[in-house]
């Protein structure tokens, strides 16, 4: 290892090993492709960059010099299909392990990359690839979303070029009675298929409109000649998840990247020669934290499991196997481990584990100490931010508490007159911008207003509003738009979803306010149960129990609806608002139309 990071960060340290200062230097020209993979692959060409397997028994250990000869083929392949500086390109790869290659072409060519999900429908993919005039599309070949495309072509007027990659497996071979894979007649596991007998990207994709990525990316040359690019360019865009609304646009430039440098070191704590596996699809921001930009800036191995669905058993078998070292995953994966009998895996490779996304329950992190001896050291982010706040390596975490704020940035929580709260006072978390902070937004893409709003008199306007104890920790309460203002007193929803979750009965669960005469709003909480509970007047009376002695007796939940399922965003993300105009729109009259 050459310590590579150091190149682009300054940072010290207390006498008890916890940072304390952390400053990132971007090179006007520097580019992740370029500076980092190529780098790795020409100091240190055989280090391992990624370990990829699918369900369907594929494997591939990728170097360094296997990514930098895969992006230099990739990126003239998209070069002669028309791909350069600025163009914007939406990549919607699942977990293929095309997607690195595709990740790092686009920022050696200078183009935006536009990670996507594979579950957009019609209406969600017409607006983005409007929104922001996408040129290109790169799409797995698995599931519906390459007919999606087609459906809403003619309406993207900017969209020029299809591009498709084979995606066989995927985790997506079906299963008989017993769980096991059921292969085609010839017993060849549909797995193979993703790289064929040839080798990596061996197997063609045949569609109408669309290039085969897998047969360009072979025959093109891999001697890519380097194009000049400014750190200060757009590199990046996701669309936000958007819990009310059409999603915004977020556009990052290349200091992202090394601002996860804080992501990868001292979050994520991987080492080098450790493997280390965030579980996110490629889809969403959670990918580029944990799979690609601060663990290769720390020369670290990125383990990548190229599934659909979630089996706890899977991911536990598969940590002992492969020897992962380092573990994130939102707590709702840690709560179906529990589920299993945790102790029955070899689980002594892994040394450290972190999540965030969602509230990180006492009796899970209880839990997961007492059957690892691990701590899980949550933090806190969002699409237009690195991380921001978290329990970073050698702090103590305070179960529940996102932790303080990273050295990196200066945050303080506000009033809505932009005075900064007392300590235990509820305020919106904001982050000093007065001068340009690495891994902040540049924008919101195409909306001054919406940029505005959220960037004006100095700083950032996270939206998220928490408070903050004597010693300096954070503790979420909710989105602006979710705080309950119930007979004076403001009331976030994330603690006492918390305090459900620690129910048996409760699987998923949202907190929202209804209109009430005397109150203003009345605390209810809509849950999805779990099996082998039914929605009985008894069971709401014990929950209600179960909050009032678990958190100030007028948090509890005075409302309680069972549902078959919550509403959610297109990443999973609960929303909220959707409950909140159910509950607040007109009833027509029975028998009325």
């Amino acid at each position: 290892m050459r310590n590579l990071n150091l190149r682009y960060v300054e940072e010290s340290y207390s006498e008890d090993g916890l940072l304390t200062t952390f400053n990132v230097n971007c090179p006007d020209n520097f580019n992740f492709g370029y500076e980092v993979v190529d780098d790795i692959a020409a100091a240190d060409p055989s280090r391992r960059a990624m370990v990829w397997c699918n369900p369907e028994g594929e494997e591939h250990v990728f170097t360094f010099a296997d990514m930098k000869r895969w992006s230099d083929k990739t990126a003239n392949f998209l070069a002669e299909a028309g791909i350069g500086a600025g163009d914007m390109v939406m990549v919607i790869l699942r977990r293929h392990y095309q997607f690195w290659f595709v990740a790092t072409a686009l920022a050696k060519l200078g183009a935006v990359m536009v990670p996507a999900t594979f579950m957009l429908k019609e209406h969600d993919l017409e607006y983005r690839l409007n929104g922001a005039s996408i040129k290109a599309v790169i799409a797995t070949s698995l599931g519906d979303i390459a007919s999606v495309t087609d459906n809403v072509y003619d309406a993207a007027t900017e969209l020029k070029v299809r591009i498709l990659v084979n995606g066989a497996g995927g985790g997506l071979t079906p299963e008989d009675t017993e769980g096991n894979l059921v292969f085609p007649d010839d017993g060849a596991p549909l797995g193979a298929a993703l790289s064929g007998k040839e080798g990596i990207c061996a197997a063609p994709a045949v569609r109408e409109g669309w290039l085969d990525f897998n047969t360009g990316v072979r025959a093109a040359s891999e001697d890519f000649v380097r194009r000049d690019t400014l750190s200060a360019d757009p590199m990046l865009m996701y669309f936000s998840s958007g819990t009310s609304g059409n999603p915004k646009m977020v556009l990052h430039d290349s200091a992202y990247a090394l601002a996860h440098i804080v992501t990868a070191k001292h979050w994520h704590n991987v080492e080098p020669d450790g493997l280390h596996f965030t579980i996110a699809d490629t889809g969403w921001g959670k990918a580029v934290w944990g799979k690609y930009y601060g663990q290769w800036l720390m020369e670290a191995c990125v383990f990548t499991y190229d599934f659909d669905r979630f089996h706890p058993s899977e991911i536990l078998t598969l940590i002992g196997r492969y020897g992962i070292t380092t573990l994130c995953c939102p707590p709702t994966m840690y709560r179906m481990m529990m589920a299993e009998d945790i102790d029955a895996y070899d689980l002594s490779s892994l040394v450290y584990s972190t999540t965030a996304g969602e509230a990180l329950n006492p009796d899970l992190f209880d839990f997961w100490k007492e059957h690892t001896g691990l701590t899980i050291f949550e933090g806190f982010g969002q699409t237009e931010t690195p991380l921001t706040i978290a329990n970073l390596t050698n702090s103590t975490p305070r179960p529940g508490s996102m932790g303080k704020p990273v050295p990196l940035y200066h945050l303080e929580i506000l009033r809505e007159d932009g005075s900064v709260c007392d300590t235990g006072e509820t305020g919106e978390v904001c982050i000093d911008v007065s001068t340009k902070a690495a891994g902040i937004m540049l924008e919101y893409y195409r909306d001054p207003g919406k940029t505005a709003e959220a960037m004006h008199e100095g700083w950032y306007h996270t939206g998220d509003t928490a408070w903050r104890d004597e010693d300096g920790y954070y503790w979420y309460v909710g989105r602006n738009d979710d705080v309950i203002k119930s007979s004076g007193y403001r009331i976030g929803p994330f603690e006492i979803e918390s305090v459900l979750l620690e129910h048996e009965s409760v699987r998923e669960c949202a907190v929202t306010g209804v209109p009430d005469p005397t109150r203003g709003k009345a605390v209810k909480a809509t849950i999805v149960l779990a099996e082998g509970f039914s929605g009985t007047d008894e069971l709401t009376r014990e929950l209600q129990a179960w909050v009032k002695k678990r958190t100030a007796p007028y948090k509890y939940p005075r409302i309680v609806e069972y549902v078959d399922a919550l509403p959610k965003t297109v990443n999973g993300k609960i929303r909220r608002a959707a409950i909140r105009q159910t509950d607040e729109a007109p009833k027509t009259p029975e028998g009325l139309v």
